[in-house]
């Protein structure tokens, strides 16, 4: 099992950084109370647990004793002694935790009544042991959100080299609008609409003669500089038109930079314009 620490400057990105290792299918807690660390630790690392790979977010909080305002840094790592783990610190200047805090209009949680840079350099004292004894560091005063995710990616993610696209193919109908979450739309209403043909105007894309229909209807276009590769009604399944648009699929994913290569190999959702009805542009 994987067991990871996320713990950092606040506002320095740990609740991102948490999300971001759930989407790569870490099991998630954020923010335990530091007495609860050591059981959670325990419970993760037991034979009967099925995680394989845990993220566990830590802040100053947790690690701040208010009565009399000293560190409890060297009792988390009492707490954790008998496990095994990695601590991720993310950094980032105080210029720029400043700006986010003022951003966000939310109080530093060291600050109290006084100064946000007060907060900080507090903080910033208190955590220098969990800083200096972490396995990552990351300093976030510069990064954009797709490189701190592509940072993690190349951290924590097993096999970084893979990259697994999963492709969520929808139909769908314009009268309704285009799906929020499309990544590339194929307008496909040059198929033989089957609506208009009198046999098949009452059966569904189950039926086989739907199926072959656009096969059935496919004729030449000898006009001068017509490709008969183009000419007649397009096929869904014919090789060629599979064939372009799994090009264009590929092409665009190579125009990506390198740190948005995450995002797009999540989830890609490709939607079909339908016609016809009935589910016979799917068959199609």
């Amino acid at each position: 099992m994987r067991f990871v620490i996320v713990t950092g400057m606040s506002g320095s990105g740990k609740t991102e950084a948490l999300k971001m290792l759930e989407d790569a299918g870490y099991f998630c807690v954020d923010n335990l109370p530091l007495e609860l660390i050591g059981k959670f630790a325990e419970l993760a690392a037991s034979p009967a647990q099925e995680y394989s790979k845990v993220a566990l977010g830590l802040d100053v909080r947790s690690l701040y004793k208010n009565s009399d305002r000293s560190s409890r840094v060297e009792d988390f790592f009492g707490a954790m002694q008998e496990y095994s783990y990695e601590i991720l610190f993310l950094d980032c200047g105080v210029d720029q935790l400043v700006r986010r805090y003022k951003a966000s209009r939310r109080r530093h949680p060291l600050a109290e009544e006084g100064r946000i840079e007060d907060g900080i350099q507090r903080e910033r004292a208190l955590l220098e042991e969990l800083k200096n004894r972490a396995d990552y560091v990351i300093d976030t005063s510069d990064l954009l959100t797709r490189q701190l995710r592509g940072e993690l990616d190349r951290i924590f993610v097993e096999n970084p080299e893979s990259s697994s696209l999963f492709v969520s193919i929808l139909s769908f109908g314009y009268k309704y609008g285009i799906p929020a979450d499309a990544d590339l739309v194929f307008d496909v209403r040059f198929l033989p609409n089957p609506f208009y043909v009198d046999d098949l105007k009452n059966k569904t894309g189950n039926d086989q003669e739907v199926k072959a229909l656009p096969k059935a209807d496919v004729h030449r276009d000898d006009r001068p500089g017509v490709d008969q590769r183009m000419a007649g009604a397009a096929q869904v399944d014919d090789p060629l038109f599979i064939e372009l648009r799994a090009d264009s699929i590929h092409f665009l994913r190579q125009l990506r930079p390198r740190e948005d290569k995450i995002e797009l190999d999540e989830l890609l959702n490709v939607c079909n314009q339908h016609i016809g009805g009935r589910g016979r542009h799917i068959a199609q």
